[in-house]
C-alpha cells in the first residue's frame, strides 16, 4: 500500500491541508457570549467536542483572541448551542467578520432566549443547548514550548436544555436530532441521520 508520508513543519505537499479531514467530522461548538459591556457574540468553532463526565465538560479552540475568547475571559460564561441541518444556513451567516457591537444573533436571524444559570442567551431555534462556566483558558503551545496563536477554552456544562421531541422514552434520539458537522474542505459539512446509525455492545 503506498504511504504518503510528510512532516507538518515542512508542508504537505498536497492541495490542500488533509489535518482537518482526516480528524473528523468534527462536532460544531457554536458559541455564544456576552462581552464585559453586554454586547452579544455568537461564532461557530469545528475544534470542538466534550472532555469529561462529571463533571461534563466541554471546550473549543479559537484559532486566533478572538471576540468570543476575549467575551468568555471577561465573564466567565458562555453557551453552546447544537448546530443541525436546518440551522445550517443560519450557523454559517454567524462566521461573517463583523466589528464587536454586531450581533450575530441579528445578523442570522436568530432569538437569544435568556439562560436559567448564566447571564448568556441560549439560540432559542436550537433544539439543544449547554450553559457553561469557564473552568480554564489555555494558550496552546508547539512541542518546543513555543506559544502559538491558539486559545483552548474549557467550561463546566451547569444547565442543559433539550427539545423533548428528541427524547424518545427518555433516550436522547442523535439519529434524528439534524447534528451537523464539520468536514475538511473549505466548504465541506456532513449531516448525521438514521442511515448512519449502528450499534456495538463494549466486551466484557
Amino acid at each position: 500500500m503506498p504511504i504518503h508520508s510528510y512532516e507538518p513543519r515542512h508542508g504537505h505537499g498536497l492541495p490542500h491541508d488533509p489535518f482537518n479531514a482526516i480528524v473528523g467530522p468534527r462536532p460544531i461548538g457554536w458559541i455564544a457570549s456576552r462581552s464585559a459591556a453586554g454586547a452579544l457574540n455568537l461564532a461557530p468553532y469545528s475544534f470542538f467536542n466534550a472532555f469529561n463526565y462529571t463533571p461534563p465538560i466541554i471546550g473549543f479552540a479559537s484559532v486566533g483572541y478572538k471576540d468570543t475568547v476575549r467575551n468568555i475571559e471577561a465573564t466567565g460564561e458562555f453557551v453552546w448551542n447544537l448546530a443541525t441541518r436546518t440551522l445550517a444556513d443560519a450557523m454559517n451567516q454567524t462566521c461573517a467578520a463583523v466589528p464587536p457591537d454586531v450581533s450575530e444573533f441579528g445578523l442570522a436571524g436568530l432569538t437569544p432566549v435568556a439562560s436559567q444559570l448564566v447571564a448568556v442567551p441560549r439560540v432559542l431555534e436550537s433544539p439543544v443547548a449547554f450553559e457553561c462556566r469557564t473552568t480554564q483558558i489555555l494558550q496552546l503551545q508547539g512541542a518546543n514550548g513555543d506559544k502559538v496563536p491558539t486559545w483552548l477554552v474549557l467550561g463546566e456544562v451547569v444547565a442543559v436544555h433539550i427539545d423533548t421531541a428528541l427524547l424518545k422514552d427518555g433516550v436522547y434520539d442523535t439519529a434524528h436530532a439534524g447534528h451537523i458537522l464539520r468536514g475538511g474542505g473549505p466548504t465541506d459539512y456532513f449531516h448525521i441521520g438514521p442511515e448512519q446509525l449502528f450499534h456495538m455492545r463494549r466486551p466484557a
